[in-house]
Order: structure tokens, then C-alpha cells, then sequence
């Protein structure tokens, strides 16, 4: 028979109580063992005594459940990834999991090279445990800001796993730091971000590590889909004209050639009149069917160049620097990929149909193991 209970602490303060000591990471090894969260003390006789025996009658598992045991530990208790550009968020949420706590720096939208950090971006990456950033200067106001933040040393930039092409640059030769263009550039990259977060937290490896393989074998599969697609336009009119030079590595990867761009591989370029006029001019020669704005770029001087050559412009504006938003058609970088991709086939003459993986396996490049900090 149960003895009536002494003045006890409230059933709510006791659950209270019990998460508090969950978050602090201790754990029910034993009913002997000695734990205790505020006054009350599981496995010591004492004044609530009775009231732990009469939780162990009903089956205290039940309400430690309903308190968070057998939980994911609380924020606090996962280390913490910030990251740069939205398509290295979305690769690195994907292998993470519920593992690890991921931030990113830019929404879907958000033009990288220019964005400028503001002030919760530093606190952002002053706590972090590790940031992923792109690197060949795609990011280069958060570069700075990971310089001068003295944030260096946990700092890896993801892109410069890839060998990058180069561009012209005010003179100069720079590497073309839209490496996601291709989607086996993408999987070089997924490696990279496998095996930085298994350093990061070693015991969370198998997951990560199945994580990696599921996303691998998608982007196989939408490598190979990619130039099946693109060779299903007419020879004659494979060319892509884009409003600044950020489709290289796709371009390469799946034989389109790039007839041109408006500007350089900076959206903070302009482009001269006589620029504009060359561009209209070399369309009209090569009589594309059409031509490309880009989601993160006003489309106002590509709409003229298009009427200056008579061309038209595709009414599907392509993804090059940002994934889309959620519940969009590229709101993931394989569905930007696969989006672009269709919008590309549509616009030039191609036969479009929609990218449909299966859960196949993936067998992957092999990534560099040297990782890169900002220059």
C-alpha cells in the first residue's frame, strides 16, 4: 500500500526539472544511481521517496519519454555549422542531418557577390564550430568578414575542393568560382562537406556518411540526365547567352558552348554600350532561338540586348548564383540544376522531360584532402 506522499514539488516542476537535467547530459544509467535535478534526489530515500517508487509502479520511462528522454540532445548539445551561399546550405543541411545545427548566411535570393554581412553574421560565425564558405572569391564580403573576425582556422572553403576554371578578370586571369555548375563538381563538393563534419563530430559518421551516399547517387543521376538532355537540342542551336558568366563549369561539363555574357564572372560589373552592341550583334549571326536572364540579376540590360537582336528572351530565368524558395521549382540544388537544365532544353529546341532519380548508389570523384582557408 502506498503511503499518502509528504509535501512534494508539483508534477510540472518535476518535468521541468527532469529536461533541465537532460540538457545538461546526464543520463538514467541505473534506478541506483544517483542523480538530482533541483532538491530532488532519484535513488536517495528522502521525503520523495515514495513518490519515486510510485513513478517506478506506473513506468517511469513513459513520462521521462514525454519529457525528452531518448530525444535528440537540444540545440545546444550539436556543434554548429554556419555557411556561406544558399547551394552550399542546402548540400550541407542534406549530409548533416539532425546531427548538426546549420546556419546559413544567405536566403534564396541573395546575390553572393555582393552581399554584405550585417551584424548578426558576426556573431553568427564567432560561435560557430565550423563555417563553409564557397572560396575563389565568390563570397568576398564574408571573406573579409572571416578574416578580420580572426575565424580563419575554422573556416573551409568547400568550392576550392573542385580545380577551378579561370575567367578574365580587369586584366588579370581569377578562377571562376561557380563551381556548382556541374553536377560532378557538386559531388566533389557533398565529399568535402562528409568528411569536414565527420571531423567535427566523429561519433555522428555513419550518418553523415549515409547521408553523403543517398545525395551522391542522386547527383549521378542527374549528371547523367543533365547531357542526355542538352544533346537533345539541335547542334546548330546548342549556345547559351546568359547575363553574366556564371555557367562554365556546365557549359564544359554538358557540351553547350557559351556564345557569350553581358558581363564578367562579377554581378557587380556593367557592361559598355559597345559591349551590349557586339552581343547583339554576334546573336543575330548565330541565330540562337534564345537567350537567358538570371534570378539574382535585374534583367532590364538582357531584355535590351534581346530586342536589339531580335531574339527572344526565354520567359524561364535561370538559377546561377542562389537556389530558389521553398516550395519552388528549385528550391534544392539538384532541383535548381534539373530546373535550369529543362528551362535550357525548352528555350533552345530540345525535348524537355523532368528528372526522376531513383535510390541508386553512387560511385563518386575523388575530392582533394587538403582544405582550403580564406586568402
Amino acid at each position: 500500500m502506498i503511503r499518502p506522499l509528504e509535501p512534494r514539488k508539483p508534477r510540472q516542476k518535476l518535468r521541468q526539472q527532469l529536461r533541465q537535467q537532460l540538457r545538461q547530459k546526464s543520463q538514467l544509467a541505473s534506478s541506483r544511481k544517483r542523480h538530482t535535478t533541483g532538491q530532488l534526489s532519484i535513488g536517495q530515500r528522502g521525503p520523495g521517496f515514495a513518490w519515486g517508487r510510485w513513478l517506478g509502479s506506473l513506468g517511469i520511462g513513459v513520462l521521462l519519454v514525454s519529457c525528452g528522454l531518448g530525444e535528440r540532445p537540444s540545440g545546444p548539445d550539436r556543434p554548429t555549422v554556419v555557411v556561406t551561399s544558399t547551394i552550399l546550405t542546402d548540400l550541407t543541411q542534406r549530409v548533416a542531418g539532425d546531427e548538426v545545427i546549420v546556419k546559413g548566411l544567405l536566403r534564396p535570393g541573395d546575390d553572393p557577390h555582393l552581399y554584405e554581412p550585417v551584424p548578426r553574421d558576426t556573431v553568427a560565425i564567432e560561435r560557430a564550430d565550423r563555417i563553409f564558405y564557397n572560396g575563389y572569391n565568390l563570397e568576398p564580403g564574408i571573406i573579409k568578414l572571416i578574416q578580420s573576425s580572426g575565424q580563419t582556422a575554422k573556416a573551409v572553403a568547400i568550392g576550392e575542393r573542385v580545380p577551378a576554371l579561370t575567367l578574365p578578370k580587369q586584366g588579370a586571369t581569377v578562377p571562376d568560382p561557380h563551381v556548382w555548375g556541374s553536377a560532378r563538381n557538386g559531388m566533389v563538393m557533398v565529399m568535402a562537406i562528409r568528411d569536414e563534419l565527420s571531423k567535427l563530430s566523429p561519433d555522428d559518421r555513419a550518418a553523415f556518411a549515409a547521408n553523403a551516399d543517398r545525395l551522391l547517387g542522386e547527383l549521378q543521376q542527374l549528371d547523367q540526365w543533365i547531357g542526355v538532355q542538352i544533346q537533345t537540342i539541335p547542334a546548330a542551336q546548342r549556345r547559351l547567352v546568359t547575363t553574366h558568366d556564371a555557367f562554365q563549369y556546365y557549359a564544359q561539363t554538358y557540351k553547350i558552348p557559351v556564345l557569350g555574357t553581358l558581363i564578367g564572372i562579377s554581378t557587380e560589373e556593367q557592361p559598355s554600350a559597345q559591349t551590349m552592341a557586339r552581343m547583339a550583334a554576334a546573336i543575330r549571326q548565330a541565330k540562337v532561338p534564345a537567350i537567358f536572364a538570371e534570378t539574382t540579376i535585374n534583367p532590364a540590360l538582357i531584355e535590351t540586348v534581346a530586342a536589339e537582336s531580335g531574339v527572344t528572351l526565354s520567359p524561364d530565368k535561370l538559377y546561377a548564383d542562389s537556389i530558389g524558395v521553398a516550395g519552388g521549382p528549385a528550391e534544392s540544388y539538384v532541383k535548381m540544376l534539373a530546373q535550369n537544365t529543362r528551362s535550357i532544353v525548352r528555350a533552345l529546341g530540345g525535348h524537355d522531360r523532368p528528372f526522376a532519380p531513383s535510390l541508386a548508389p553512387a560511385s563518386a570523384p575523388t575530392p582533394s584532402s587538403v582544405p582550403a582557408t580564406p586568402r
